[in-house]
């Protein structure tokens, strides 16, 4: 990865239980999504783009790349929010398919 964003990595290092317990709560709504992993990985990458929260983005689209996603399958769930965000993707958008294609 040509660019490293550490903050999330620092929040759990930082806050102890705080980060355990939100870990926890991201475990547990996975486990009652009615989304396969993988679509509910691109629908994630959809609302990272749309929030620009780069360190998770890459984090998921190598996860959504390991769980079978396509590079257009990537690209489209970005896409997902262009219309809602406008260009505010197209950071996002770069640095996801840099990711996948490494």
């Amino acid at each position: 990865m040509s660019k490293e964003f550490t903050g999330f990595n620092n929040f759990m290092e930082e806050t102890d239980k705080i980060g355990k317990t939100y870990i926890d709560m991201i475990l547990e709504q996975e486990k009652a999504s009615a989304l396969d992993k993988k679509t509910h990985e691109l629908a994630y990458i959809a609302v990272l783009s749309a929030t620009r929260i780069m360190g998770g983005l890459l984090y998921h689209v190598k996860s959504a790349k390991d769980l079978g996603a396509s590079r257009d399958e990537v690209k489209s769930a970005i896409l997902v929010g262009l219309p809602a965000v406008g260009l505010a993707i197209i950071d996002p958008l770069e640095a996801a398919l840099k990711t996948y294609d490494e």
